[in-house]
């Protein structure tokens, strides 16, 4: 008889630990389900920013564009002031919205990325001095970044640099590349522009 109750508390003793391990069990699995859900929710929460850093980005492009147009220059100064006055009040709401993804970098990943900005600056100084040199050394380096064949030749060793940034990072040194790629094929554009018109004004003059 004694026996007995003693197997018998043995056993509501084992069911009880075996209750509770499933209940923790139970409970561990939910709060897993929880950070997974809220692991997607900041996934899209970066996405979205990044989407809308990408979105500022193009609109200041944009703006600028405007202000630097061919057919802004051939309208009457005053539509140009006040065309001027719009577009500065624009390019301040849009410098006033201010996004912010940091990147969560290891020492090799931090490093490359400041090679890779140096290099990049550097070749932007020289832009005013030689405009069409700089465009083919930003094509080299932006060929170094995508995947696809690049019409032109790349330069591997900024290729092996961006290779060891943080992938983030990859893809903003590739949209740099490719806003500054823009940007001087649309000043040598106006540059072209403004010589035809000198030379058109000489050959006007001289006609006269």
């Amino acid at each position: 008889m004694a026996q007995a109750k003693i197997h018998a508390k043995m056993n509501e003793g084992a069911c009880s630990k075996f209750s509770r391990t499933l209940s923790m069990a139970d409970r561990s699995g939910r709060l897993l389900e929880s950070l997974d859900q809220l692991e997607m929710r900041v996934e899209a929460l970066r996405e979205a920013a990044a989407a809308m850093e990408q979105e500022r980005e193009s609109i200041l492009e944009m703006i600028q564009s405007v202000q630097n147009s061919q057919e802004m220059r051939n309208i009457c100064q005053g539509e140009r002031e006040e065309l001027t006055l719009t577009s500065n009040r624009l390019m301040g709401r849009t410098l006033s919205v201010e996004i912010s993804i940091g990147t969560i970098r290891n020492l090799q990943q931090e490093e490359a990325l400041q090679k890779a900005t140096s290099i990049i600056d550097e070749i932007v100084k020289k832009l005013l001095s030689d405009m069409e040199g700089g465009r083919q050394q930003l094509l080299a380096l932006h060929a170094a970044c995508v995947t696809e064949a690049p019409p032109v030749p790349i330069d591997q060793k900024f290729q092996a640099i961006v290779i060891s940034c943080a992938l983030e990072d990859q893809k903003k040194i590739k949209r740099r590349l490719e806003t500054l790629v823009r940007n001087t094929e649309n000043a040598e554009k106006n540059i072209k522009i403004m010589d035809h018109q000198k030379l058109e004004d000489t050959k006007t003059n001289g006609g006269h």
